[in-house]
């Protein structure tokens, strides 16, 4: 049933290596039906993107000095979202920034899990690095036992 599935983002740009691990997720979820949105924008953007939904999934590139490839999951009820995680955005506005100031403006979906895959090659160009690569299935499995089945 299509109206359980939750609001899913990838955040990134598929041209900064690892930076595109969000959108590989994205692609390999719609390859098997599952409703999924590439999202290059800063935060502000991201907010409206979820604006009226009750349950949103958002993935993108973290970097917190964990082993590459590391599988992060929050849930943003349940604490705020560590800011250094998600400092390799292009934009001053990121992820964890978004999600915060939508709790303090009152407008968090109900439900909100952000997921964060460890990455270290950012550069312009650069493909995503092999334990990204494989990190991208290992949340991609993790976001489809999240949504519950069948797709």
């Amino acid at each position: 049933m299509i109206d359980r599935i939750p609001w899913i983002i990838g955040v990134g740009n598929p041209m900064r290596g690892d930076d595109g691990a969000a959108s590989a997720v994205v692609d390999y979820l719609l390859a098997q039906d599952i409703p999924a949105y590439a999202f290059d924008g800063d935060g502000a953007e991201l907010m409206e993107m979820w604006l009226g939904q009750s349950r949103v999934i958002v993935i993108d590139a973290a970097v917190s000095g964990a082993e590459v490839g590391t599988v992060h999951r929050f849930d943003a009820h349940l604490a705020e979202l560590p800011r250094n995680f998600f400092r390799h955005s292009t934009h001053q506005f990121g992820v964890a920034e978004a999600v915060e100031m939508a709790r303090a403006l009152g407008r968090l979906p109900a439900e909100m899990i952000v997921y964060g895959i460890e990455g270290e090659n950012f550069t312009l160009g650069g493909p995503l690095s092999p334990q990204v690569e494989q990190a991208v299935y290992q949340a991609a499995e993790r976001i489809k036992a999240d949504i519950g089945g069948p797709y």
